[in-house]
């Protein structure tokens, strides 16, 4: 059990920062971001025996973090409350100069971002971000070009 949470351990130690930072980006709030990484990680630590033995540990977790902001989004207090504007102060700012770029970001609908997220910021091919979304390679492809022309429209327009 020790061996198993030390693993555990280690791998949220390295992957935690990237991980909220996928989440805030997914979500737009630093505390919906939380919560979500949090529901995903308590799946990995009840999956870790057979997960770590698997090919890609990173590709179950990006899964998890995916569901469980899916399934934020689904509880209905959380329809109420609109998503912060603000960065959060801690785990892997967003760089100043891409300010504009991650309030872009923010405004793209769901699944849009979701296909942005997975496909630039994890740099995973079609193939992988249609499998960890559990859509199709021609949807991956559709949304990530509509999400990158909204992107450029909405920087050229800021920056006119």
């Amino acid at each position: 059990m020790a061996r198993r949470d030390e693993a555990f351990a280690a791998y949220v130690a390295r992957r935690r920062p990237q991980l909220f930072r996928t989440a805030w980006l997914l979500c737009g709030d630093p505390h919906r971001a939380e919560d979500v990484v949090q529901a995903a990680l308590t799946r990995l630590y009840v999956a870790w025996p057979r997960v770590q033995r698997a090919d890609s540990v990173d590709a179950y977790v990006r899964r998890a973090v995916v569901n469980a902001h899916l399934d934020e989004g689904r509880r209905p207090w959380r329809r109420e409350a609109p998503a912060s504007d603000h960065l959060p102060e801690e785990a892997v700012p967003a760089p100043e100069e891409h300010g504009d770029l991650w309030a872009a970001l923010r405004v793209l609908p769901p699944g849009q971002r979701r296909v942005v997220v997975l496909r630039h910021w994890w740099g995973l091919s079609v193939e992988e971000t249609a499998a960890d979304l559990g859509i199709s390679p021609g949807t991956v492809k559709s949304q990530t070009s509509a999400a990158l022309a909204a992107l450029r429209a909405s920087l050229q327009g800021e920056n006119a």
